[in-house]
């Protein structure tokens, strides 16, 4: 399992460093295929941009919610920005792509990437941000009209943003900060959801070394759209009759959920997940001795979730590491990355 986690941790420190919000996946998404060709798969790119890789044909026929294809689903895409205007002192102003918190993103460093192939770096800063110099800094709601990026080139007038080649429409992308602690956590941005596509390579590497036969068909759906709610509305395989959603696991006041657990989600905010995957999931884990937690997330959204809205006729779950600070500086641990994968495993045989 070492060697596993070692490449599953690797891997999503890779996937973590490319740039990749929500509508500026591509570069994400090309390195994600490479590798799985790499491991001996043929991904095929979705219209949206998303991949979609079979990795197990099974040993049974298909038809029914037991013996039908099921799809895991993890998201690429993340938190960013994307320019909204220029003011006069050559300071961009954002919107944000997803549920990106200007809170968590005060005086982080970033990106900003031209529609003509080029990038410049910048800081996202509270407007007036000297507090030797603005008197309401304690007191200031941090807020997209209150917060700027403030370009690190010499640029004092909204034509010199321009001469740059900056325009509305720029996309923004936050520095993710990844560090791997000789304790075994992992803290970075964008944990959710880079964390899980790295479990399922992880999955799909263990799937061809160890030459298993699962007894259904499993798919993996590599979504681009997640964060602004339609990554798991299209794409699904026609055979496919349930869905497990691999996204982080939520750690909270409230939740039992640690960490170095493997989270199994009941229900959140669009109801409850299909009592006999949940059921499976908990008695897999018990199985197996896998050490997790059941919760109810009170503001969460799945892909899996999506789909079901979008009318695909399947059922449905949804299970995570467990990741502290979700939409901020996020936190996880390798033993909460084993214990999904050991579900995994053990849900799929």
């Amino acid at each position: 399992m070492n060697r596993l986690t070692d490449y599953i941790m690797e891997q999503t420190q890779k996937i973590l460093a490319i740039d990749s919000p929500t509508g500026f996946t591509a570069k994400a998404a090309a390195y994600v295929a490479e590798e799985y060709r790499r491991l001996g798969y043929e991904p095929q790119m979705t219209n949206k941009g998303g991949l979609v890789v079979r990795v197990s044909q099974g040993t049974e026929p298909g038809g029914t919610p037991e013996t039908g294809a099921v799809v895991l689903q993890a998201h690429l895409d993340t938190l960013g920005g994307m320019v909204s205007a220029i003011d006069e002192k050559g300071r961009l102003s954002l919107s944000p792509l997803g549920g990106m918190n200007p809170n968590n993103g005060e005086a982080e460093n970033c990106r900003v990437y031209t529609r003509d192939g080029r990038s410049y770096t910048g800081t996202f800063q509270l407007k007036n941000a000297s507090i030797h110099v603005n008197g309401d800094y304690n007191t200031t709601t941090r807020a997209y009209d209150k917060m700027e990026v403030v370009l690190d080139e010499i640029v004092d007038s909204r034509q010199g943003a321009l001469d740059l080649g900056i325009l509305a429409g720029d996309v923004v992308c936050f520095d993710p900060r990844t560090v791997v602690t000789p304790s075994g956590y992992i803290k970075s941005r964008f944990l959710d959801d880079k964390l899980s596509v790295g479990i399922l390579l992880g999955y799909a590497k263990y799937l061809k070394e160890s030459g298993v036969q699962t007894r259904r068909a499993i798919y993996h759906d590599i979504t681009v759209f997640e964060e602004v709610g339609h990554g798991g509305a299209a794409s699904l395989p026609a055979e496919a009759t349930e869905i497990i959603a691999v996204d982080m696991g939520c750690v909270g006041d409230g939740l039992t959920c640690k960490e170095t657990q493997v989270s199994i989600c009941a229900k959140d905010s669009g109801g409850p997940y299909h009592y006999d995957v949940v059921t499976g999931l908990v008695q897999a884990a018990r199985r197996e001795g896998i050490d997790f937690a059941v919760d109810v997330y009170p503001h969460y959204g799945s892909d899996a979730t999506v789909s079901l809205k979008s009318g695909h006729d399947c059922r449905h779950g949804l299970i995570g590491s467990g990741v502290y600070a979700s939409h901020g500086y996020e936190r996880s641990h390798r033993l909460g990355v084993e214990n999904t994968f050991r579900l995994l495993k053990a849900y799929l045989g």
